[in-house]
């Protein structure tokens, strides 16, 4: 199970470290927005951050997932609603974006949560 939780820590973190480059228009030009760039590369940070705790303290993976993802949902639905209320970029791109990364970052919550606790207990 640790294996499966850092596998979407990895790959949820990659994600948001690629959406915040497109929107500070490194990689492609034309979805420019500096707000979202910083919100994406932060939440992005805090997911490789937590891969990287998941190796400091093993038994506490399933933990440090609940606590990573939990704050990345948490900032991807603050980013929906800035979507929803026009202050955040609405391109068709950034909203198949947010709903594909909220259904990701659902699964991978749910990874974590059926994990075993330390001790053994679920």
């Amino acid at each position: 199970m640790r294996r499966r939780i850092r596998l979407f820590l990895l790959l949820e973190g990659l994600s948001f470290v690629l959406a915040g480059q497109v929107h500070y228009g490194t990689i492609v030009g034309g979805y420019e927005h500096p707000q979202a760039a910083i919100a994406e590369s932060v939440i992005g940070s805090v997911l490789l951050a937590g891969l990287g705790l998941t190796w400091v303290w093993p038994e506490r993976t399933r933990e440090i997932g609940l606590a990573t993802q939990g704050f990345a949902l948490l900032g991807t639905l603050v980013g929906a609603f800035t979507i929803a209320v026009g202050v955040g970029p609405r391109t068709a791109p950034d909203i198949a974006y947010h709903l594909a990364i909220l259904g990701a970052l659902a699964w991978g919550l749910s990874v974590a949560v059926r994990a075993p606790r330390p001790g053994g207990s679920l």
